[in-house]
């Protein structure tokens, strides 16, 4: 049975833990749920970090390209840990709870490494344009500090912006219902939960996700433009292939993560809109970093052969 566990500050009792209600109230689906989600977990870890050590120990894969597809590869892995080895717990578990300061933490690593995203596939966009269009340029243009820098900075931006909606989701005041109609902490139904006023951080939240998602998306657009621009001007028909076989796996990828969190994010937490956004939610939370490192693999073929090499020498030394 689902109790409100709460403090008494004055005249109002405040809520000190949440119950995360999950994808669905129906126990004998449960099961089936947990391993189908602790199966796409184990494929995620597998392919983010196999895809970490590829890169590491392979020196043909020791450009500014995979320098970036390292970092998201190592965000992807962050990401999908941050909510759902707690989610694979409240599967078989009956109390389904999360205390309120875990639940802050969660949604502060989950915006800020939303954020991060958006403007590291933003800067993987720009690499792209920079090979593609100034290809004579590029190693200078693209130096070892000019790739930690376009690393650092959307991560410092997507920490300090993470924070900042965190701190306005902690001046709400929870004193009514502390159940959370998702799987993981996050601001639309804990919005709908709060029952102090909520237009600062409906507000923040519009313009926050509305600036980053339009601003980072932008910047994407506009390299495309030039990419397939210089594309176009090309005579050779292998050079135009090439071309487009390495944006087309980056392409995939921007679809996947910016669709669905353009759908959740750009409307008003209504009680269908939370249910709908909780099914939307499995594709970029779970879905999308499990299909980064298959999809960049499956289109690379710097990523098959050394991945071949990898196991041809495991074979060798056996």
């Amino acid at each position: 049975m689902l109790t409100a566990k709460k403090m008494v500050r004055g005249n109002s009792t405040l809520v000190t833990e949440f119950v995360l209600l999950g994808l669905t109230d129906r126990p004998e689906l449960q099961p089936i749920l947990f391993v189908l989600f602790l199966l796409i977990y184990l494929i995620t870890v597998c392919g983010n970090l196999g895809m970490l050590v590829l890169i590491r120990i392979d020196s043909r894969l020791h450009t500014p390209m995979y320098f970036f597809l390292a970092s998201l590869s190592c965000l992807d892995l962050c990401y999908s840990t941050n909510v759902t080895p707690k989610m694979l717990v409240n599967f078989l578990s009956d109390k389904k709870t999360i205390s309120y300061a875990a639940c802050l933490v969660q949604c502060y690593f989950f915006i800020a490494m939303v954020i991060t995203e958006y403007y590291m596939l933003a800067v993987m966009a720009y690499d792209r344009y920079m090979a593609i269009c100034n290809p004579l340029l590029y190693s200078s243009k693209m130096s070892r500090g000019v790739c930690i820098r376009l690393i650092v900075g959307p991560y410092v931006y997507g920490f300090l912006s993470g924070l900042m909606e965190t701190m306005w989701t902690y001046r709400l005041t929870f004193c009514g219902s502390n159940i959370i109609n998702h799987f993981y902490c996050a601001d639309p139904p804990l919005i709908q939960l709060s029952c102090s006023d909520t237009f600062i951080k409906e507000t923040s939240m519009f313009v926050v996700a509305g600036f980053n998602l339009s601003n980072s998306l932008l910047i994407i657009l506009i390299s495309y433009i030039f990419i397939l621009i210089a594309i176009l001007k090309m005579h050779s028909a292998e050079g135009r292939h090439k071309a487009f076989s390495t944006c087309g796996s980056h392409l995939v990828a921007v679809t996947v993560f910016y669709g669905t969190l353009f759908c959740m994010y750009v409307r008003p937490p209504t009680d269908k809109s939370v249910e709908q956004s909780k099914i939307i939610a499995v594709f970029y939370t779970f879905v999308s970093p499990m299909l980064n490192p298959i999809i960049y693999s499956l289109r690379n073929k710097n990523v098959k052969q050394a991945f071949w090499k990898l196991i041809k020498r495991n074979v060798l030394l056996k």
